[in-house]
């Protein structure tokens, strides 16, 4: 809403809101605090101010349903949250059900000048009605809290190995656990991050989209540790789907450096107005999240002319384990390993393979997790004692060292024996003109086997299943193809795009169950 922060501005208001919490409320260091925030300008200011005061933040998905904001505060024990009044009524609902003593609460303009905030929050209350009824035992309001201090916040002493971040992940498997991530797994992946990128990233001069959620820890890392670290500037977009509106913010601004993934620059594409902005000062496109299918690349490269640098990481690893150097990129791989990280690839019986062999990776270095707060033996089937990660993802390192993912190992498919990769499949299919987007998953067809299908959303209504066989079978074996195919008019997605096989897989569950 153009307003912006400086330096000055954030070391000022994150100062005031760690005295808030250090002068005002009961939390002692090492307490967790939930934050509910999307792209705004609160969220920088919050998350440093908490860091500050000596808290452990715990990045809470503003799109979460009550049970899910539940289980997740009373699986961290958070004892205070900060939440965007317009989604606030979800956690009301649980609130007294939870660990959680002190609610802050803050509206879109808060942190605008006094005028503009009253017309502002006024509107998006009273004329677009857009903040649901809630309220919490013990709430206060966001600017409220920061007028409170009179006296400067006091500087915490912490370890490197003191936990920063609880990041809740499903993992590699089972339900949402939080990674402990420490004060060396963040300032180690900004280091290694910025050094990787240190021919790209010039300090001060850099303007970034910010399109994904910065309570990911993908956009997290880039946003509020390597470009705060270089003093560059990010651009918050805060709902990324009303693809118009963020077109609009995107206008007229020199930006240099564009975030994204996969879903989400198909979507721009589609627009014609994306395809109008002025993209001359662009320099690089960072993509991680989800694979990136050749389509969309070569579409991409053609738009903007900016190359795209896709890398790979995972919650647990903080999350950079690899990408790709911008004056050697290598299209369908993720990169290089970061500097002091360590990978390998190993069979199903935990031995290593040689290089240029499929099997699962592991990733060895300074931004690898702690462990799962609380699971012990969760810790325990993903981690060994020397340090290595097993990510899940089956992986091929190169000669040259450059990594290829295949797929997650959960979603490989079992065809009468032999392995399909449904990312493959997927990158084959989106080759289409037709298609937009494509999600690929096995389905038993009830004799210990699977078949593959694929759910498609097309630009043609009048595409045909045949027409998609026909198209498949150019580039896959025939046991690729897929058998099974339906159209969709959209996928379920995660709250940063990345499309839910598991969804699909149980949907396909639940009407084999009814038949």
């Amino acid at each position: 809403m153009d307003r912006t922060l400086t330096y000055a501005d954030l070391d000022r208001l994150s100062g005031q809101f760690a005295a808030y919490l250090q002068q005002h409320t009961a939390l002692k260091p090492g307490d967790r605090i939930a934050v509910q925030l999307p792209n705004i300008l609160q969220y920088p200011v919050v998350i440093f101010g908490a860091l500050r005061a000596g808290m452990v933040v715990v990045n809470t998905n503003p799109l979460y349903t009550p049970h899910e904001i539940k289980h997740q505060l009373n699986d961290s024990g958070a004892k205070a949250l900060v939440v965007l009044a317009n989604i606030a009524k979800n956690a009301a609902a649980i609130i007294k059900e939870t660990s959680v003593e002190q609610v802050i609460v803050t509206e879109l303009a808060d942190l605008h000048s006094p005028l503009k905030r009253i017309l502002l929050n006024f509107a998006v209350k009273h004329l677009k009605k857009m903040i649901p009824p809630y309220e919490f035992p013990q709430q206060i309001e966001f600017n409220k809290a920061l007028a409170l201090t009179n006296k400067p916040w006091q500087p915490v002493v912490q370890t490197p190995d003191d936990v920063a971040v609880l990041q809740y992940t499903g993992g590699t498997t089972g339900v949402a656990k939080g990674a402990m991530l420490t004060h060396r797994n963040l300032v180690a992946n900004m280091a290694q991050l910025n050094e990787r990128m240190k021919n790209v990233f010039r300090p001060t001069q850099e303007l970034y989209v910010a399109p994904l959620p910065l309570y990911h820890i993908y956009s997290f890392t880039i946003h509020c540790t390597s470009a705060v670290a270089l003093g560059n500037h990010s651009l918050l977009i805060p709902n990324p789907r009303d693809i118009p509106a963020f077109i609009k913010t995107l206008q007229g601004k020199p930006f240099t450096f564009f975030v994204g993934l996969n879903t989400l620059f198909n979507a721009l594409m589609r627009n014609p107005e994306f395809l109008k902005l002025d993209f001359s000062n662009m320099r690089l496109t960072c993509s991680g999240g989800m694979a990136l299918t050749a389509e969309t690349t070569k579409h991409w490269l053609g738009v903007t002319k900016a190359p795209i640098s896709e890398g790979y990481g995972l919650t647990e690893t903080s999350p950079v384990v690899s990408n790709n150097p911008l004056e050697s990129v290598q299209y369908g791989t993720v990169g290089l390993p970061l500097i002091d990280t360590n990978c390998k690839v190993i069979d199903d019986a935990g031995n290593t393979l040689p290089t240029g062999e499929a099997g699962e990776l592991c990733v060895q270095g300074p931004q690898v997790m702690k462990g799962y707060w609380q699971r012990p033996d969760a810790t325990a089937e993903v981690m060994d004692a020397d340090g290595w990660f097993k990510t899940g993802d089956i992986a091929i390192i190169q000669a040259d060292g450059y990594i290829k993912i295949v797929d997650r190992k959960k979603d490989m498919i079992n065809v009468s024996g032999f392995k399909v990769f449904p990312n493959e499949v997927e990158d084959a299919l989106s080759g289409h003109p037709d298609i937009v987007e494509v999600a690929v998953i096995g389905v038993p067809d009830g004799e210990g086997s699977e078949t593959v299908k694929a759910f498609i959303v097309t630009a043609n209504e009048q595409l045909t299943i045949e027409q998609v066989r026909k198209f498949a079978k150019e580039t896959l074996t025939a046991y690729k193809v897929p058998h099974l195919i339906e159209f969709r008019k959209d996928l379920p997605k995660t709250n940063v795009g990345k499309i839910l096989r598991r969804e699909l897989r149980d949907q396909e569950l639940a009407k084999a169950k009814q038949a």
